[in-house]
């Protein structure tokens, strides 16, 4: 940081210039983080929180971790970026290989872009195009199927497979609109739906549709078992198995969004090896890197990339990329990333953190103001009321979500909100005395705006 720019300052430029995303700028009150160590954030006046929501969920390993600091700081001796339009470089190389290592079996192919939009995007637009090229062609095959309440970026295209009104709806004029089958997640069934019912009633929808126009839909999109910005969403048993077995039955390609519960966030590195599924595309962003540098990758088969071979003049190319697609420096971090996942055991060591989240979740279960307590590994939701009964929900306007993880900062926690659901989320890293820390601030925020 320049020295030389005082606090103050530096608080009213980012107020005046800097335009926040997802932020109410006529409310934003400024909030600088200048460094950070393990999960912990640290701001310019030196005051220290937890970091709740892993900088937006991306945040693996922990801030200024020694050995992914080393591997950037060993790429930049080399080259900090040179396109992947028709060049490459050794380490981005390396890390497409070690992703199909790592990756369900049949994704041997590996498209780098630069977020989790960006990855939806460019399977969105492959599964389009693999159906014309493809032998014999289907033209017909050009809508998607994606869940309700699903959340795959704010790019035009995945807005039109997205599900969250309040994200997506002002711009439906200008994109697709998806065929949705609502979310199979028990809190979204009549209440006393088990979870097996809600799984039979959802995939008996799910087949009907198929049957009817899979020839018309080029490829079904959705998050394995948990929809994470949907309100973390999550599905029950068998859910994502049936539809591998019902995509593959009409020949239906199904895309995998892995960009929120890729790399450990739901305790194995994929979420959808808990029901041993492997898609036709998985798109993988935030936790790619640790948390360090944007970069995204699309994993697809081989049976998709033959669709693409040809001569130039038969131009069966992929026409897209972007500018910093396939980054040496975040391709060194992500490579260095998933060595610690390796050398570190980390799925291993977090398991007494997600033992304890489990724990201290449970608290929030009878309290008046929670209709719905639920997660999945280090991922975990607190949805408010104003009554139980019913239950009676706030009044949007009200913004109880937010101003509990605002009232949660006090205790020196950072956290976010979807709508009225307050999110637990933090780094991999972070120990059973900081998920204690991390539910006393939650608990302590909830009580503060939504009373006892």
């Amino acid at each position: 940081m320049n020295k030389s720019v005082d606090l103050s300052t530096l608080a009213d430029w980012d107020q005046t210039h800097v335009w926040h995303a997802f932020t109410q700028m006529a409310e934003y009150e400024p909030l600088l983080i200048e460094r950070g160590e393990g999960a912990t954030l640290i701001d310019v006046e030196g005051t220290r929180y937890l970091d709740g929501s892993a900088s937006m969920w991306c945040n693996v390993h922990g801030h200024h971790h020694p050995r992914l600091d080393r591997a950037v700081r060993e790429q930049l001796e080399k080259v900090a970026h040179s396109t992947n339009l028709g060049l490459s470089n050794p380490v981005t190389v390396q890390l497409a290989k070690r992703l199909t290592e790592v990756a369900p079996a049949g994704l041997e192919k590996v498209f780098f872009s630069d977020d989790g939009a960006t990855a939806i995007e460019v399977a969105l637009k492959m599964a389009f195009q693999f159906w014309r090229q493809t032998t014999p062609a289907q033209p017909s095959r050009e809508r998607y199927l994606s869940i309700g309440e699903a959340y795959h970026g704010d790019t035009l295209g995945t807005i039109g497979v997205g599900g969250v009104a309040r994200f997506g709806s002002i711009f439906g004029p200008l994109t697709f609109e998806a065929i949705r089958i609502p979310s199979p997640a028990v809190c979204r069934q009549p209440p006393g739906t088990t979870p097996d019912e809600a799984c039979r009633a959802s995939l008996s929808g799910l087949a009907n549709i198929l049957e009817q126009h899979h020839h018309e839909i080029a490829a079904v999109v959705m998050e394995p078992i948990v929809q994470a910005a949907g309100g973390i969403l999550v599905h029950p048993p068998g859910f994502l198995r049936g539809m591998r077995e019902l995509t593959q039955a009409h020949d239906v390609l199904l895309i995998l969004d892995e960009v929120a519960m890729g790399f450990g966030r739901t305790g194995t590195l994929f979420a959808c090896e808990q029901e041993d599924v492997s898609p036709d595309f998985l798109c993988l962003a935030k936790g790619l890197t640790g948390g360090y540098m944007p970069m995204a990758a699309t994993l697809t088969t081989q049976r998709v990339w033959d669709a693409f071979l040809g001569t130039h003049a038969e131009r069966r190319t992929f026409f897209h990329g972007h500018t910093y697609g396939g980054n040496p420096l975040a391709a060194a971090v992500a490579l260095e990333s998933l060595a610690v996942f390796e050398d570190e055991r980390v799925l291993e060591a977090m398991q007494p953190s997600l033992a304890r989240l489990s724990e201290r979740m449970a608290e929030f279960v009878d309290h008046p103001h929670v209709t719905d307590v639920r997660g999945r590994g280090m991922m975990a939701a607190i949805e408010l009321v104003e009554s139980r009964e019913g239950p009676v929900r706030y009044d949007p306007a009200e913004a109880r979500g937010m101003r509990a993880c605002l009232a949660a900062r006090k205790h020196g926690v950072l956290l976010r909100p979807l709508g009225d659901v307050v999110v637990i989320m933090p780094p991999l890293c972070t120990t059973p005395a900081e998920i204690d820390q991390l539910c006393d601030a939650a608990l302590a925020g909830i009580d503060e705006v939504c009373g006892r």
